[in-house]
């Protein structure tokens, strides 16, 4: 089933604020499942002023971590888990393909592999123009409320 979720009811589900709320709109959503998501990269983002002040590279520690936004909202989107937190609690099999630079639309794809009532392996990837720029295999903790 196609769900769409706009900046607005993301921010009702993340606990991340600006700088560090990196979704801006998610596209496709399978409960428990599978989340698509974006993130418009633009040339004011606040971790460009150092990384790198020449030649704007957005760092992939970033990368990864809009890919783990992604799907916490995903996690906390189902009934169980909402208004719940969710922490990352590992990263396996991180690849950097390209970098990402103002202009580029980062397209998460995230897919749970194992959920269980208080833990989550997601496999994730993200694409600039159908290119995949990066890929990750990461786990995560829930914590409900």
């Amino acid at each position: 089933m196609t769900k769409t979720i706009d900046y607005e009811e993301i921010k009702s589900i993340m606990p991340h604020r600006y700088p560090f709320l990196l979704v801006d709109r998610v596209t496709h959503f399978e409960d428990d499942k599978y989340i698509e998501a974006y993130k418009n990269i633009t040339g004011n983002e606040p971790f460009f002023q150092g990384h790198f002040p020449e030649k704007s590279v957005m760092p992939g520690v970033l990368v990864i971590e809009a890919m783990a936004q992604a799907g916490g909202i995903l996690l906390l989107k189902n009934k169980k888990t909402a208004g719940g937190l969710v922490y990352f609690t590992s990263i396996e099999k991180a690849r950097f393909r390209q970098p990402v630079t103002p202009g580029d639309r980062l397209r998460f794809e995230v897919t749970v592999l194992r959920l269980k009532s208080s833990y989550c392996k997601l496999s994730g990837k993200a694409f600039v123009d159908d290119k995949l720029v990066a890929e990750a295999v990461f786990s995560s903790a829930l914590s409900v409320k």
